[in-house]
C-alpha cells in the first residue's frame, strides 16, 4: 500500500484539496445563510444546484476534455470554480448564489473526471482495489478536514471563501506539473434505464433513497446543528464526526458485505437509520451528547447504503454492462440528491429544524418496505457472486467505473473509449 501512495500521491493530493474546499464551502454557505436568517429552502436550493451542476458536468466534461485535453480542461475548471467561490463574497443576491453553486458543481465534476482518468490509466489491474481505496480515503479525509477548519476558524467572514479558493488553486499544482502523457479520451457510457429498472429495481431504489438522505445531510445538517444551539466550532466537529463515521464504516461494511446477503444488509442499515434518527426527528432540542452519538451512527449507516447497493447490483449484471450500470446509479443518486435538499428545506421551514431527520426517517422506512430479500430471484446472478465489495469514494464521476476492479478492463476500453456497447441485447428479468 505504501507504494500505491507513493505512485499516486499527486492525484490523491489534488483530490484532498478539492474535497477540503468543497466540504468547507457547503457548510460555510449553510451557516452564513442561517446567520443572515435566510429560509432553509434557500439552503436546500443551493445544495440542489450543486448536485445539478455535478450531473450537468458529466456531459459537458466529456466534450471539454475531448476538445482541449485533460490538463487544459482541469486547469480551466479549477480556475472557474475558484472564481465562482470568490463570487459568493462579491454578490449577496441569492439567485446569483444558486448559479454560482451550480458552476462549482459543474467544474468539480470535470476535475473528478480528469483525476479518475489518470488514476485508471496508471493503475495496474491487480492494483485497482487498492488505488480505489486510496482515492476513497483522500475524498473522505478532505471532507472531514473541511469541517475541522471551522473549529480553528469559527468566523463566517469572507476569509473562509478565500480558503476554499486557495484549496482549488492548490489542487491545480500536481496536475499542471505532471510529466505523464494524457490519458486516452473517454466518452459517456451508454445508458439503458429500462433495462436496469427491470434488472436491479431494489438497488436503484436504495441509491435514490441514499441520494435523498445524503443530499439533505450535506446541505442542511449544518443548519440543523445551528438551530440546535451549537456554536460554529461545535458544528464543524459535528459535521466532521458524521462524515468520519462514513469513512470508518467502509471496512467492517466490506467484511459483512462479502459474507452475508446484501439485500438483508441494506434493509438492516435502513432499519438502523430509522431507529437512530427517530430521537432527532421527535425532539425539538437534543442534548449535545445524544446529538453527536446519534448523528455519528445515522451518518455511518447512511453512507453504507450506496456502496451496498452498488455491490448488490453488480452481483446481478454481467461484466460487459457494469460501466453503464455505474452511470445509471450515479444519475439515480444525483436525482435524489437534487430533490432531497429542496424537499427537506421546505419541511424545515414549515415545521422546524427536526424535520431534517424526520425526512431521513421517512425515506429509511420506505427503503425497509421497498427492499425485500425474499423477492430477489437470483435469476440473473453472475457466476462468481457475491463479487468482492469495494469501498466507494464519497464523491465520484461517471468514470469511477473504470477504477472498479469488478469491471473488466477490456470492457471499459470498448465502452468508454469507443462509446459503443460491447454486448448484445439481453433478455429482461427482475433480480434485485
Amino acid at each position: 500500500m505504501r507504494q500505491i501512495w507513493k505512485n499516486f500521491r499527486a492525484l490523491y493530493f489534488a483530490s484532498l484539496m478539492m474535497l477540503i474546499g468543497s466540504g468547507l464551502l457547503s457548510t460555510y454557505l449553510a451557516l452564513r445563510l442561517d446567520a443572515d436568517h435566510v429560509d432553509s429552502l434557500w439552503v436546500g436550493a443551493l445544495m440542489a444546484a450543486n448536485y445539478f451542476g455535478l450531473a450537468l458536468g458529466g456531459k459537458i466534461g466529456h466534450r471539454l476534455i475531448a476538445r482541449v485535453g485533460h490538463i487544459r480542461a482541469y486547469a480551466t475548471c479549477a480556475g472557474i470554480v475558484g472564481a465562482a467561490v470568490l463570487g459568493h463574497g462579491l454578490v449577496n443576491f441569492l439567485p446569483a448564489w444558486i448559479i454560482l453553486r451550480m458552476i462549482v458543481g459543474l467544474g468539480m465534476m470535470c476535475q473528478y473526471m480528469v483525476i479518475e482518468s489518470w488514476l485508471n490509466e496508471q493503475a495496474e489491474v491487480s492494483q485497482r482495489g487498492k488505488v480505489f481505496s486510496g482515492y476513497m480515503i483522500a475524498s473522505y479525509l478532505g471532507l472531514v478536514l473541511g469541517q475541522l477548519i471551522l473549529v480553528m476558524h469559527p468566523g463566517l467572514g469572507p476569509e473562509l471563501l478565500m480558503l476554499v479558493a486557495l484549496c482549488f488553486a492548490l489542487c491545480l499544482v500536481p496536475v499542471a506539473l505532471t510529466r505523464r502523457i494524457h490519458p486516452a479520451p473517454m466518452r459517456p457510457a451508454p445508458m439503458e434505464p429500462r433495462f436496469f429498472l427491470s434488472r436491479v429495481p431494489q438497488s436503484l431504489s436504495t441509491v435514490l433513497g441514499s441520494g435523498l438522505m445524503l443530499g439533505s445531510f450535506y446541505g442542511l445538517a449544518p443548519l440543523y446543528a445551528a438551530q440546535q444551539g451549537l456554536s460554529t466550532e461545535q458544528i464543524g466537529l459535528f459535521m466532521g464526526s458524521c462524515i468520519f463515521g462514513g469513512l470508518v464504516v467502509q471496512w467492517p461494511l466490506g467484511w459483512l458485505s462479502d459474507r452475508y446477503d446484501r439485500a438483508l444488509l441494506i434493509r438492516c442499515a435502513a432499519i438502523g437509520v430509522a431507529v437512530m434518527a427517530l430521537p432527532l426527528a421527535l425532539l425539538p432540542q437534543v442534548p449535545m451528547q445524544l446529538l453527536f452519538a446519534a448523528g455519528f451512527v445515522v451518518s455511518a449507516l447512511q453512507f453504507s447504503l450506496y456502496p451496498l447497493a452498488v455491490a448488490f447490483s453488480n452481483d446481478h449484471v454481467e461484466s460487459e454492462r457494469r460501466v453503464s450500470l455505474t452511470a445509471m446509479l450515479l444519475v439515480t443518486y444525483g436525482v435524489g440528491a437534487c430533490i432531497g435538499p429542496l424537499a427537506a428545506g421546505v419541511l424545515m421551514k414549515l415545521f422546524g429544524s427536526q424535520m431534517l431527520y424526520a425526512f431521513v426517517v421517512f425515506f429509511a422506512v420506505v427503503l425497509v418496505w421497498r427492499i425485500r430479500p425474499k423477492a430477489v430471484t437470483n435469476l440473473h446472478q453472475v457466476e462468481d457472486a457475491p463479487l468482492h465489495h469495494i469501498a466507494m469514494p464519497a464523491a465520484n464521476s461517471p468514470l469511477a467505473a473504470a477504477l472498479d476492479p469488478r469491471v473488466d478492463e477490456q470492457v471499459v476500453h470498448e465502452q468508454m473509449h469507443t462509446g459503443e456497447p460491447a454486448f448484445e441485447e439481453p433478455g429482461e428479468g427482475k433480480a434485485s
